[in-house]
């Protein structure tokens, strides 16, 4: 079995927690007990939205996936500061919201536009010294941490709300949200968190397309999506002998193969056998699957 899944992720419960269910509910459909499953980045417990999950030998082909850009809608809290950089943190600061905060916060968008450099919060999956940084803050322990960029390439303000605005956010892979809200507020002077948080897109996965774990349940092989739905690589068919060899780890000559580095390929059954990499007329096997 091969294939992604568009998962709507509900808040409470982990990104693992979703992997380790959609694992059991591909194991159980395609009867493999060792099915493989992954995610292809995080969501907070507390977050909704799209999370996209590679099934079975997918799970190889994470690394080939270019467009990792995400697409959030969050609120952003006024007034207080907390050690989780969420609603769910306990208060590090209040302070007073001025009347003017909706003009400061118009003002300050276009800063935060663009590459900018970002501190990661301490409760975050990222390591230190061997340990996940949101172990060390569970310990009671703070670590410096290195400031790393990321690329905002749309912010802006949906809408507002008593000391509150509902903000859309277009990023790039490894941006923190709440980061970004606590940075927002210390722009205009108040102390901030992050509220509520939706991912509205992953990469090439959308809101409108994803299905809840109780969906794809029902029908987990309407919900599986072909790899070349996500990996935009051309096709190659290769007749017996040649995917034979392909399979054997040889490469396989081609006479008119597309002009494209990598490209899926599939045997005269239809099967997905790999991912190869065109060589001029050669096609040299880069993963291969069965």
């Amino acid at each position: 079995m091969i294939g992604f899944v568009n998962v709507f992720k509900p808040a409470g419960p982990s990104s693992a927690n979703v992997v380790g269910r959609l694992r059991r509910i591909f194991g159980l459909y395609g009867r493999d007990r060792q099915l493989a499953a992954g995610h292809l980045g995080t969501l907070d417990p507390q977050a909704a939205g799209v999370l996209p999950i590679a099934i079975g030998k997918a799970t190889r082909l994470i690394p080939l996936l270019l467009d990792q850009r995400k697409a959030y809608v969050c609120m952003l809290v006024l007034g207080r500061s907390t050690t989780t950089a969420d609603a769910h943190g306990k208060t590090l600061e209040t302070g007073e919201v001025p009347a003017d905060w909706e003009q400061r916060l118009s003002a300050a968008l276009d800063r935060f536009t663009g590459r900018i450099e970002q501190t990661p919060p301490m409760y975050s999956a990222l390591k230190h010294e061997g340990r996940r940084l949101y172990d060390l803050a569970r310990a009671g322990e703070t670590v410096e941490r290195k400031k790393r960029c990321v690329t905002i390439y749309g912010l802006r303000i949906l809408g507002f709300e008593s000391k509150m605005a509902r903000l859309r956010i277009a990023c790039s892979e490894g941006t923190y949200v709440r980061a970004l809200c606590e940075d927002l507020g210390e722009a205009i002077g108040v102390p901030a968190h992050m509220g509520a948080l939706l991912r509205e897109a992953s990469g090439p996965f959308v809101l409108y397309e994803s299905r809840t774990p109780e969906e794809i349940a029902s029908e987990p092989g309407a919900a599986l999506i072909s790899p070349e739905h996500i990996i935009p690589f051309p096709t190659v068919t290769l007749d017996l002998r040649e995917s034979a060899d392909f399979r054997a780890g040889r490469a396989v000559p081609v006479a008119s193969g597309p002009a494209e580095r990598h490209v899926f390929v599939r045997d005269m059954s239809r099967t997905l056998v790999g991912v190869g990499e065109m060589h001029g007329a050669l096609l040299a096997p880069r993963k291969v699957f069965v």
